[in-house]
């Protein structure tokens, strides 16, 4: 194991990891621990990997795999709270406002869907898609089509 190179290549694509873990949980402290869960898998599977697919599509598949079988292993945890949530200040900008309602709209898909439309937000090709999904690289094309007008329709525009 190569510890140093794992922790680099980890540092280079934590963004596709952080993206995932906030798409498939709604809580700081499960996304936090769907991080490590991610890190763990990686780590026991990284000297396994030839180098036959970009590190970044080996990464994404690892992710959504861990990702999806925490999921399905977890019983939905109900926690009251005496106050509200926060709300964004006014400080923020309508950007971050619109990410909100993205991430809203995304959580409103199925898994397989999440799993699509992560992997096109993060500028992968079909094929890469087709390869990581285990579907059709023409039927990936529709179901981004699918997918975005889903996502038209539950944002209403």
């Amino acid at each position: 194991m190569d510890k140093p190179v794992f922790l680099d290549t980890i540092q280079q694509h934590q963004g596709i990891l952080h993206k995932l873990c906030r798409l498939y949980r709604d809580s700081r402290e499960d996304r936090e621990d769907l991080f490590q869960e991610m890190i763990y898998q990686l780590w026991k599977s990284f000297p396994s990997f030839e180098g036959n697919a970009r590190i970044s599509t080996w990464i994404y598949r690892v992710a959504l795999n861990t990702a999806l079988a925490d999921f399905r292993r977890k019983k939905p945890d109900i926690t009251y709270t005496d106050s509200l949530p926060e709300q964004p200040d006014s400080a923020n900008d309508a950007a971050s406002a619109q990410q909100e309602q993205l991430f809203a709209a995304l959580k409103q898909l199925s898994d397989a869907e999440k799993a699509i439309i992560a992997l096109y937000l993060g500028d992968m090709s079909y094929q890469e898609i087709a390869d990581i999904i285990g579907i059709d690289e023409n039927y990936v094309g529709v179901k981004l089509n699918r997918i975005k007008s889903k996502i038209k329709n539950i944002l209403k525009l």
